[in-house]
């Protein structure tokens, strides 16, 4: 700890805190953060992760055909998204394109998986930030509020006050925490109806699913769903009570895990009447997504446009542990369509490790720097992703271009009509663009993409069974590997964009670059000094947690960075080489 004597001799705490590894994740993260406890905020936070896998490495010269089976292990909570969007990568590069009911089960599948991992995320994992428990221990007087609160749609979740809800959320031992481990079962069985099995699918494919897809499948997903979407009937309206009263109990709550609006979203869910995955009409194709492809600056969506998207990429290296690919072959010099393609897309991006010590001056961390390019003035814009479904309401919300019935997008909103279930009557929900990007703003997106991903899900399955009752069973396509490709698979991860970039030469994949969610959110300053989506959220931030220094458990950090729902095993790579000579243990702090 430092006393630091102001101008004003006004005498300021600071304490370097380090939270490494960030827990209720998957993966190596550390926050680092410099903290001044008499004005009550984060100075400066670094995100650093300390391990290197390197899938982009051996990927090189494997069939590409192999390549939804190799990539499905980045991961092993968001293997079945690497697979899919590994599968949409290759139906490019082949030219197939699967029969409707292929694009569909891919949907079915992939909408099962967001109910499961927005359920589980949120509730097991990220509001037990929110829960009793937690609140106990950092805000005594915040729960004494929560106790004589009635919470104003009681008569829906059946929790009487904020102080009920927050139980219910109690690790291990809350009703809705216990019960969302129930959900997380049976969505599970809702994706390997057509996935196979999760986390590696086994039937998820280029060219289509080759699941066995009959009524009885249908019917199976049909019971679970109406199951879920009843679930999301009572999670929605807790959840809105919940974040509310942070709000109204801690004035100014707003500023925690705020960052401006730079958001990007792929978009996922295709159309089967509009995508026949040639690069030459993504433009089109992709604006027909159930989700929309969108990139924001500063709360301005500039386009909704995947192929001017995937032109604005940039890997950006700066405090990251790699060398610079500037003088190494470059793959790709113009994409199909004739526009150019930058040294520092990921067509062109190799994969250089340089470890070194850890250096928060210097390098600190094992993830690149993904920016977006800003034609307009010739920035690189560190975009988040709002943790998956901030991102994807706001874009398709903004956009408007999404009305299947069940789901309309306005232009500021995404109204949503949830039918009639076994145990409650149809329910009107409607999400609206918020005026702020914040750690709140982003768990209470999550609630209502439950519900989106669930309405997505139960439109495809009509449509999957109207295929299955004109006897169109079939779900995959044939193909052939060319000698020569370019490629890419936009999709989304339950945590946010998810991109595969692949070159085909000689049969072989000559470069291979996956872009999952948290390397976009996680990553250190670049090599202009701007810092990652967790480090800019987490700087600035307001303390309202009422321990000192001495107890302090971060709380109000922890729900920044959470709201992200990190997850870092695709955020860095393995790379087994050499000998291991010597193991040596260092302190994880800043000093």
């Amino acid at each position: 700890m430092a006393t630091v004597e102001s101008p004003q001799e006004q005498k300021v705490t600071v304490k370097e805190m380090s939270w490494d590894p960030v827990t209720r994740i998957v993966g190596s993260l550390g926050i680092h953060t410099e903290i001044d406890f008499t004005n009550q905020q984060v100075l400066k936070c670094y995100s650093t992760s300390m391990l290197f896998r390197g899938f982009d490495i051996f990927m090189k010269g494997i069939d590409p055909r192999d390549a939804h089976f190799i990539t499905s292990r980045i991961c092993g909570i968001c293997g079945d998204n690497h697979c899919t969007c590994s599968c949409l990568n290759q139906n490019m590069a082949y030219s197939v394109k699967p029969p409707a009911l292929g694009d569909l089960a891919f949907n079915l599948a992939e909408s099962a998986d967001f109910m499961f991992d927005h359920a589980i995320y949120n509730d097991c994992m990220a509001n037990v930030d929110y829960s009793e428990q937690m609140v106990k221990e950092t805000n005594p007087s915040v729960l004494a509020k929560a106790e004589n609160t009635p919470a104003p749609h009681s008569d829906i979740h059946g929790h009487k006050t904020i102080a009920d809800i927050m139980r219910a959320l109690n690790a291990f031992t809350g009703s809705f925490y216990l019960e969302t481990l129930q959900v997380a079962r049976y969505t599970r069985e809702m994706y390997c109806l057509f996935g196979g099995r999760h986390t590696h699918p086994s039937t998820i494919l280029p060219g289509g699913c080759s699941a066995n897809i009959t009524q009885q499948t249908c019917t199976e997903y049909y019971v679970r769903l109406m199951r879920y979407i009843d679930y999301c009937k009572r999670s929605v309206p807790m959840h809105d009570d919940l974040y509310d009263f942070f709000y109204e109990a801690l004035p100014g709550y707003e500023r925690v895990g705020f960052r401006e609006t730079d958001i990007i979203c792929w978009g996922c869910f295709d159309d089967p009447d509009y995508v026949d995955y040639d690069y030459k009409n993504m433009t089109e194709w992709g604006r027909h997504r159930y989700i929309t492809p969108g990139l924001v600056f500063k709360g301005e969506l500039i386009t909704t446009d995947l192929v001017e998207i995937n032109l604005a990429i940039r890997i950006l290296l700066g405090s990251s542990y790699f060398d610079d690919w500037t003088n190494e072959q470059t793959f790709v010099t113009q994409d199909p369509l004739g526009n150019p393609i930058d040294k520092r897309h990921p067509w062109n991006k190799v994969t250089l490790p340089k470890p070194q010590a850890r250096d928060f001056a210097d390098k600190y961390s094992w993830v690149a720097s993904p920016r977006m390019f800003d034609k307009r003035d010739g920035s690189f814009v560190a975009n988040d992703t709002g943790g998956g479904p901030f991102a994807r309401q706001w874009v398709t919300a903004k956009a408007g271009l999404v009305d299947i019935g069940y789901l309309k997008a306005t232009g500021e909103s995404l109204q949503m009509v949830l039918p009639k279930t076994g145990f409650m009557p149809q329910m009107e929900l409607e999400w609206k663009i918020p005026p702020w990007s914040n750690a709140i703003e982003r768990q209470r997106a999550r609630s209502y993409h439950q519900a989106y991903s669930a309405l997505v899900a139960l439109h495809n399955l009509e449509r999957a069974q109207t295929e299955i009752r004109a006897g169109r069973t079939k779900s995959w396509s044939d193909f052939k590997v060319p000698e020569e490709a370019i490629s890419v698979g936009f999709h989304e991860a339950a945590r946010g964009v998810l991109s595969h970039h692949m070159v085909i030469r000689d049969g072989k994949i000559a470069n291979y670059q996956p872009y999952p969610p948290t390397p976009w959110c996680g990553n250190p300053r670049d090599s202009y000094g701007t810092p990652g989506p967790y480090e800019d959220a987490v700087q600035n931030t307001p303390i309202f947690e009422e321990n000192g220094p001495d107890n302090f458990k971060g709380v109000d950090i922890m729900r920044a960075v959470h709201s992200f729902d990190p997850c870092l095993p695709c955020g860095v790579h393995m790379y087994g080489k050499g000998k291991v000579r010597k193991v040596v243990h260092t302190p994880t702090g800043m000093a």
